[in-house]
């Protein structure tokens, strides 16, 4: 029998790589012990993941955004420190919703000088922890366009699962304590 929609083949065998490689790294976060493993997990895995041309891993310290990794075609923000009020990351976290922004320099949530010299001109960002998040993920593109409703899923899949790997640490920790 002909396949009738002979353009979907390769794409979904290219979405199907894509969700392999996210079931990979979910199988990685619930080994994740530590900040650190669910941070090298995320750059290992959810720029492949996602098909995007840049990550960055973004912890929350206090009313600032800290950068503290990425993985993308070029040089973005990391070990940079940023208003959480000012920043699309700080959004997702106090909002606790993703950010889904088609083109950067047409949303007032996105600190226009900050993305200016880069090569980011889409992007989601996806807060790490939805009752009290500590952290953010975001995925960045070259091209203008809104995220696919698979891109967003895959990164949000991605952070539910650092989500319980970064809760399943503080609860061994809790656990290890004298008196606990």
């Amino acid at each position: 029998m002909d396949n009738p929609f002979p353009g979907d083949n390769s794409r979904n065998k290219a979405l199907a790589a894509r969700w392999s490689c996210a079931a990979e790294a979910i199988e990685a976060l619930a080994g994740a012990r530590s900040l650190d493993a669910v941070v090298s997990v995320l750059r290992a895995f959810a720029r492949r993941a996602v098909g995007a041309d840049g990550i960055a891993i973004v912890l929350r310290d206090g009313d600032q955004c800290h950068y503290i990794a990425e993985d993308a075609m070029e040089p973005l923000w990391e070990g940079q420190f940023f208003p959480a009020a000012t920043c699309v990351s700080g959004w997702a976290m106090e909002h606790r919703h993703t950010a889904v922004i088609g083109d950067v320099f047409n949303d007032p949530r996105v600190p226009l000088s900050a993305y200016r010299t880069t090569f980011v001109r889409s992007m989601l960002m996806v807060p790490i922890g939805k009752t009290d998040p500590i952290a953010a993920i975001g995925a960045y593109w070259s091209e203008v366009g809104k995220p696919s409703e698979d891109e967003i899923a895959l990164l949000e899949a991605l952070a539910r699962a650092a989500s319980v790997a970064v809760e399943n640490d503080r609860l061994v920790r809790r656990m290890d304590r004298p008196g606990s």
